[in-house]
């Protein structure tokens, strides 16, 4: 089943080079974009706009459906992927912190400039 963006835990997101995300927001669609699971309990539709009628801002066309889809292929590379930025998640978050920290005791140029007179 193709991904339901009528589904209010589906997104889609343009950027100005003109990339697309689509997701699904409580990660049930092993093989996004293309695809949502055909019986998923996650499914809810949306009801703010079930009856609007879109402009421009329409989500754009699901892209093609890679070969190799069927046999679950994609979905082992996505979780593989996710597995890589999980096991480094923490690491870079402590080098982010000590960065921060490492910033804050620094004194600028402006601390220099306006600092107070004993």
């Amino acid at each position: 089943m193709p991904m339901r963006t009528e589904c209010k835990n589906f997104e889609s997101r343009s950027y100005p080079n003109g990339d697309t995300v689509r997701k699904c927001n409580i990660d049930l669609a092993p093989d996004a974009p293309w695809r949502c699971p055909e019986n998923c309990s996650g499914y809810e539709r949306r009801l703010a706009d079930a009856a609007w009628t879109h402009g421009t801002l329409v989500v754009p066309p699901t892209p093609p459906e890679p070969a190799g889809l069927e046999d679950g292929s994609a979905a082992a590379v996505l979780d593989a992927a996710e597995e890589i930025l999980n096991a480094i998640g923490d690491d870079v978050k402590a080098e982010v912190d000590a960065e921060r920290a490492a910033a804050q005791t620094k004194p600028g140029m402006f601390s220099r400039l306006f600092r107070k007179k004993r």
